[in-house]
């Protein structure tokens, strides 16, 4: 196996940029042996067990090289950490462990927790340089971003389609990959503006307003807007499930007490949505939704039918 470190940390709070990174660095550091890195993936958000104990420790005369990420890592309790740390402190040539710190940064900086920031294993991997870090896209890298995977993906613009897709897409990796997915389905012809200008567009939807009127018994007010006005059209259920979906897991991370970034005139209010519906709440709203997707592709209902039924369903929820 060619030298790599001991172990890695990656600070940055775009986690479609991590896969990429710790991907490029498996790539670069392939076992002599010839086999293949095995990859084995948990979260910060959960309680390790012994799986991930094990995997992180055992050493054999025969093992298979593994490469141990921690996602999220910076959610784990400091017991955890510490636990993590004394075993790190031990090298084992047949684990690479990557610990995720998906945290936001500020003036410059990331935000890592008190606790992890005093770690030992933190200050030996920036003292031997194995730690990466990244503040993520900004408005300036999303145009060398998308240039680059534009390239790789064989994507190519019309004359100021490159600035219209720019312009259109959030400074988020993941979701700048799903939008040049959709443009290399035209297999080399050219992307032209208008196209690239629609590239992430999601309707406008008010989910208080909508709330506010399926609690008030306004179901048909609440159907005009989730429609608007175009009842019969049977492509309305689809992107509403996705707005829908979108918001579900914007409150359970919130509920979570995960960071999200959301507009300042919107974070109370989500906030205060999130709480009041509770775990079980939640829950039923992510059932409702695979349910009523669940109901159109096996032929149940009609988009039209499982949206009417969506929408009562809400209100007794909301309600």
């Amino acid at each position: 196996m060619t030298a790599r470190p001991g172990f890695t940390f990656c600070i940055c709070p775009d986690g479609q940029l991590i896969r990429e990174h710790i991907a490029a660095l498996l790539d670069a550091s392939q076992p002599a042996d010839g086999k293949a890195w095995e990859r084995h993936v948990f979260w910060g958000d959960e309680e390790p067990g012994p799986q991930f104990w094990e995997q992180l420790t055992l050493q054999g005369l025969f093992g298979t090289p593994r490469a141990v990420i921690i996602r999220n890592a910076q959610n784990m309790p400091a017991a955890t950490w510490k636990r993590i740390s004394a075993a790190l402190g031990t090298p084992n040539p047949q684990c690479w462990p990557f610990l995720c710190l998906e945290v936001p940064w500020e003036k410059g900086q990331p935000k890592v927790p008190a606790a992890i920031g005093k770690l030992r294993c933190l200050s030996f991997a920036d003292s031997r340089g194995w730690v990466w870090r990244s503040a993520g896209l900004d408005e300036h890298a999303v145009r060398a971003y998308v240039r680059r995977r534009a390239q790789e993906l064989g994507i190519v613009f019309a004359r100021g389609a490159l600035e219209q897709l720019c312009a259109a897409l959030p400074c988020d990796a993941a979701a700048i990959e799903q939008e040049l997915a959709k443009l290399a389905l035209f297999h080399g012809e050219p992307v032209t503006a208008e196209m690239a200008a629609s590239a992430g567009h999601a309707p406008e939807f008010n989910i208080f307003h909508f709330m506010r009127l399926l609690q008030s018994g306004n179901a048909a007010g609440a159907w005009e807007q989730v429609t608007c006005g175009q009842r019969h059209d049977d492509g309305l259920l689809f992107p509403f499930l996705g707005l829908l979906a979108r918001e579900a897991r914007i409150l359970w991370q919130l509920l979570a007490g995960e960071r999200v970034r959301l507009h300042p005139a919107d974070a109370a209010q989500k906030q205060a949505l999130a709480r009041r519906l509770g775990t079980h709440g939640l829950s039923r709203l992510f059932e409702l939704i695979m349910l009523a997707e669940w109901q159109v592709k096996s032929g149940e209902r009609s988009p039209a039918q499982a949206l009417d039924a969506l929408v009562g369903e809400l209100t007794i929820l909301f309600s």
